[in-house]
């Protein structure tokens, strides 16, 4: 009897690992959104059975992540000067290329000198603490993917707390106060552009949900966050004004309420932001042969250029999302973002001299990224003529994305 009682209890263990093997067998990839998550869980994968290619790659991104381990944590309440609301939970931070008026004593109103950046943008760093943030949790939280390591996640999760959620650094959301320029505005819709990376946090918000270090009740509360910050971005004057904008600001604006709203479960509004102002965008900003007039009118024409294309491949990635296809969308009159690719290549590749006006050096190599990614949705391609940046080319291995 004895002998029976405990086959069944070794039977019972037994069904219990695997019944526990088998939830793991089937357990779903990480619900990211920039990242395509099958890719992720492929290259995880790979990992783990020992890819030697994939193996480097993912001791380059540890090395990256061990950085941010010593980085942080970051907040806008660091700041010595306050916002005009008298809070410093508000964000703030200076127009970049608006300068003092030489001519006037006390320099004001400030005049603008496009592409020139002016220092005392960086004496007020919470731009520099919002970029840090998100260029930290989505390295912290691809490192914990692929690792496993909870010093990773552990360290995200504080970056998180103190920035969207602890009472005493939390950031309030809004950028009532974004880009001011002094003696002309304290806050404009431009200041949106601040934050638009933010889709990367998102991403590393999302692979951070099955740790252990972000708890349920942290990550509803930063989706809280965003849900306001959306409503903000949607509703408030400065917010109306920048989705209105032409140029990469208006796509960038996109990229940022579309990644909102699918991070908090909104994926109707995240559809209709895509089919009724991302396309229009494609068609207003594009020209038919695949260049953006806006941005080549700017001193340094191929970073915008190149830019915006960025907002717009990242705007594809999250279309795939809610079954939006700009991969592949082409407008009545032949306008596409493969068309604005196209353009740009053969001057990445140098078999063409960039004639438009650009005040700083040209750095071609981190186009390489953008071409891998397009490579993907258009294999029809010819991108051997470009130099690679080996840190975009490991980040696409293992997220298929570069940022």
């Amino acid at each position: 009897m004895k002998t029976a009682k405990n086959r069944l209890q070794v039977l019972s263990c037994i069904a219990l690992v695997m019944g526990s093997l088998l939830l793991q067998s089937f357990k779903s990839p990480a619900q990211t959104f920039l990242i395509k998550p099958q890719y992720l869980q492929n290259a995880k994968d790979k990992v783990q059975k020992g890819d030697k290619t994939l193996l480097k790659a993912l001791e380059d991104l540890k090395i990256r992540a061990d950085k941010a381990l010593k980085s942080g944590p970051y907040s806008v309440t660091y700041k010595s000067k306050v916002p005009p609301s008298g809070d410093k939970h508000d964000y703030m931070s200076v127009g970049p290329y608006w300068w003092p008026d030489s001519t006037k004593a006390d320099g004001l109103p400030y005049i603008r000198k496009d592409g020139q950046v002016n220092p005392e943008r960086y004496t007020i760093k919470d731009a520099d603490y919002h970029g840090s943030l998100c260029r930290d949790v989505n390295l912290l939280g691809l490192a914990w993917y692929f690792t496993g390591d909870t010093r990773y996640s552990d360290h995200a999760a504080k970056l998180l707390k103190v920035w969207f959620l602890d009472k005493e650094t939390r950031m309030n959301p809004n950028l009532n106060y974004g880009q001011a320029i002094p003696g002309v505005t304290a806050g404009r819709g431009i200041g949106i552009i601040d934050t638009h990376v933010l889709a990367r946090l998102i991403d590393g918000l999302q692979l951070l949900k099955d740790s252990k270090s972000l708890s349920q009740a942290d990550y509803n509360g930063i989706q809280d966050w965003y849900k306001a910050f959306l409503h903000w971005m949607r509703t408030s004057p400065i917010g109306v004004d920048e989705a209105d904008e032409f140029n990469n600001h208006g796509t960038w604006y996109d990229v940022q309420t579309v990644s909102i709203a699918l991070f908090t479960g909104q994926d109707d509004l995240a559809k209709q932001i895509l089919e009724e102002q991302t396309k229009k965008r494609i068609a207003s900003q594009l020209a038919k042969d695949g260049s953006q007039p806006h941005e080549l009118a700017r001193t340094v024409s191929w970073n915008y250029s190149v830019m915006n294309l960025q907002g717009f491949f990242q705007l594809a990635a999250l279309g795939e999302s809610v079954g939006v296809d700009l991969w592949n969308y082409t407008t009545p009159d032949g306008k596409s973002i493969k068309s604005a690719f196209t353009w740009l290549l053969p001057f990445a590749e140098q078999k063409k001299a960039w004639t438009y006006k650009q005040i700083k050096p040209i750095h071609f190599a981190g186009f390489a990224g953008l071409a891998r990614t397009a490579l993907l949705h258009y294999p029809d391609l010819d991108i051997s003529g470009l130099k690679v940046d080996q840190q975009d080319e490991n980040m696409m291995l293992l997220t298929s994305v570069a940022y």
